[in-house]
């Protein structure tokens, strides 16, 4: 018999992308996931291949040092009956001199990117071919992976949906943003692969890492390392909580990650400035995503910031509602994380499922600025112990704020009530717009008997009382609309719960803050006034917050946090109540033109009012969407916005995705920023 000589082959990117449901990602080269079979064609010439003549054999290699023995690499033959343990590869069907194979790795195989070889040996002459390199991913669709995820639509949510929502605001005000996480757009995969590939735990033993990529855990935790540039390991992004953004981009003006991971290549890997824990967690989510990991993006309400681990949070403020001393320990408005979902064959049984991964820097794990994987299951069973970083991610949800109000004489009084930190624990929903409340995989009912066991075993005694049902009561009020540019009253609201008549003080104080909880400066106060209430009767005192006042206080977080003082004369107790007001950006309204199709021109028109009293200055408008712009498109208004004029303009999009997409909007300018809309699309698919 002559050789057997290969003459062309096909790795069909088009048809295996989707039928590993990577087709969106362009198919420029052959992406698939571990465990499923996947085909490729070889066209000999001369003549076709003989079975019991010729032997056809594969080599996969991944990383820089391939071993059989790290899993790294493997040497595998043709067969008819292929194991599902190791590599394979089945003849499918012969045509002349054509020949279709299956392959398949097994689906605990290394993720990342493969180089394929064929060896095809006659009787004793043999000869090797390079038949290119592919990428193999995580596969949450097969039942043997460890992120196989059951449901299709939690598949589509987390894996496919390249844009979702993202919670911000307040306790008492929750909202969202649009993110587009756009982890199939080009280039995307490539720098994610790149980003673990520069990770320390490489550099500093490539052999080990390559050899743990099948393991989602270890790259959750490489993940979470590499989204922030505190070791100075050329992480991704920059953190800055101060207000100063001014050489870089404000965190608060990204729309997506695309643009960040981008940036963060086109200049060689050095931070992208600047960051916050929401752009620190959805670009996670992207990288997660793109791996094939299931991925959300959580936020947790009132999050302490616990740093020395006692559960306990005191503030010191004086008679006036104002902080007295800087404390380490902060209480963020929200902060978000992100939620992966894989097993966790490394613990004991019951804590597959999620697992919480913070990549904003907070405090090391190991020497490290990384947090988790932590099971979303021991932090809700207050088990301290386990991998990873559970003490930390337990006192933000379940910690104590306490109160100490310090008089004029120096004598400190503990306020007898204490604020809830980790509220309405919030994800976007499956398949629509709206918010999945996820507290109660976090914690047991409050007062519960389960709680109370939980916190036992954290050993968390719990030192804040509930609503007081006796005596006074204290909240704070918000007129209708805190918007930008407008004033509003807030209100002490005093509630007296008693059968006598009760006199007491009352003080409020407003100051801008930002969204880690450091206050700026004072933007309201009023004096201290007696009042007297009724039995069962209550009073309010109010607070006029003027826009002149607060407008050159407030940050980019557009946050002002109230503090009411009431000091009960019968008693002597003092009791606190604050609350952070978001003061509401206007809103941009999107109008799509024309009837959405694949391929087809589509027209935006977009628009925005100025609601301030003074004219806005380099006003940009930035818009993005997967499937629907090819990058950003920018556009920048010559002139000045008036106060009260409207900026109109019109858009030309190419969509090419079909389905359900988000146009996403992020307007800028000198007095007004990071103000955001979006307007879902679905788009028709392209006629054949």
């Amino acid at each position: 018999f002559a050789d057997l000589v290969l003459e062309t082959w096909d790795l069909h990117c088009d048809r295996n992308g989707r039928e590993h449901r990577t087709a969106d990602m362009g198919c420029k080269e052959l992406v698939v996931r571990r465990g499923q079979p996947f085909s490729i064609t070889l066209r000999f010439s001369g003549r076709g291949y003989e079975e019991g003549v010729d032997k056809l054999s594969f080599n996969v290699e991944t990383g820089p040092c391939p071993s059989e023995t790290s899993g790294t690499s493997s040497h595998f033959v043709m067969t008819d009956c292929p194991e599902e343990s190791c590599w394979s590869a089945v003849m499918q069907q012969q045509d002349g001199e054509s020949l279709s194979v299956s392959l398949c790795s097994p689906p605990n195989a290394r993720v990342g990117r493969y180089s394929m070889t064929l060896e095809a040996c006659t009787e004793y002459q043999g000869s090797s071919y390079q038949l290119g390199d592919f990428v193999l991913l995580f596969n949450p669709w097969h039942p043997e992976d460890t992120v196989f995820m059951r449901d299709e639509n939690e598949r589509r949510e987390y894996v496919l949906s390249q844009h979702g929502l993202i919670y911000q605001g307040t306790s008492d005000y929750i909202f969202s943003i649009p993110w587009n996480f756009g982890q199939f757009e080009d280039d995307i995969l490539a720098i994610c692969l790149n980003m673990l590939d520069i990770n320390p735990k490489h550099l500093r033993d490539q052999n080990r890492d390559c050899s743990r990529r099948n393991d989602p855990v270890y790259i959750g935790r490489v993940v979470s390392a590499m989204v922030n540039c505190n070791d100075e390991d050329h992480g991704v992004l920059f953190g800055r909580w101060d207000n100063r953004y001014e050489d870089g981009m404000s965190p608060m003006a990204w729309i997506g990650s695309v643009d960040i991971l981008k940036r963060w290549k086109k200049f060689g890997c050095q931070p992208v400035k600047y960051g916050q824990c929401w752009v620190f967690a959805a670009v996670a989510c992207t990288v997660m995503r793109c791996l094939g990991i299931p991925s959300r993006v959580v936020t947790n309400y009132n999050s302490a910031h616990d740093t020395n681990a006692n559960l306990t949070i005191d503030r010191y403020i004086n008679e006036k509602g104002e902080q007295e001393r800087y404390s380490w320990d902060k209480i963020w408005n929200f902060h978000c994380w992100v939620e992966s979902w894989m097993a966790r064959p490394d613990l004991a049984a019951g804590y597959d499922g999620w697992q919480v991964l913070d990549p904003t820097p907070q405090e090391k794990s190991e020497g490290v600025y990384c947090c988790g994987p932590a099971p979303v299951k021991a932090i809700k069973e207050g088990d301290m112990l386990l991998k990873y970083d559970i003490p930390f991610i337990f006192a933000e949800v379940n910690a104590d704020v306490v109160y100490w109000v310090v008089q004029g004489d120096g004598m400190q009084k503990q306020s007898i009530r204490s604020s809830d930190v980790g509220k309405y624990i919030s994800t976007k929903s499956v398949g629509r717009d709206s918010r999945e409340d996820i507290t109660h995989n976090y914690k047991y009912p409050e007062g519960s008997d389960e709680e109370r066991a939980v916190f036992e075993k954290a050993e968390h005694q719990k030192k804040s009382v509930g609503e007081e049902d006796e005596g006074l009561h204290l909240r704070i009020k918000v007129s209708e609309g805190a918007n930008k540019g407008s004033d509003f009253d807030v209100f002490a609201v005093v509630k007296n719960n008693t059968d006598e008549e009760r006199v007491c003080r009352v003080t409020l104080c407003a100051r801008a803050t930002s969204h880690n909880g450091t206050l700026g400066p004072q933007c309201g106060l009023t004096d201290p006034v007696d009042i007297d209430i009724e039995p069962r009767a209550e009073k309010r005192v109010p607070l006029r917050i003027l826009y002149e006042e607060y407008r050159d206080k407030l940050t980019q977080d557009n946050l002002i946090k109230v503090v009411a003082l009431l000091n009960d004369h019968q008693t002597g107790d003092v009791i606190v109540a604050v609350r952070d007001i978001y003061i509401e950006n206007p809103p941009i309204k999107i109008r799509v033109l024309g009837e959405p199709m694949q391929n087809r021109k589509l027209v935006a028109e977009i628009s925005l009012v100025n609601p301030l009293a003074v004219p806005l200055n380099g006003c940009v408008f930035v818009v993005e969407g997967t499937g629907l712009t090819e990058g950003q498109l920018v556009k920048e208004l010559e002139e000045p916005l008036e106060p009260q004029a409207e900026a109109k303009f019109r858009m030309d999009l190419m969509p090419r995705l079909s389905g359900l997409q988000k146009l996403m909007v992020d307007f800028e300018s000198d007095q007004l920023t990071g103000v955001k809309g979006y307007r879902n699309v679905i788009i028709a698919p392209q006629p054949m």
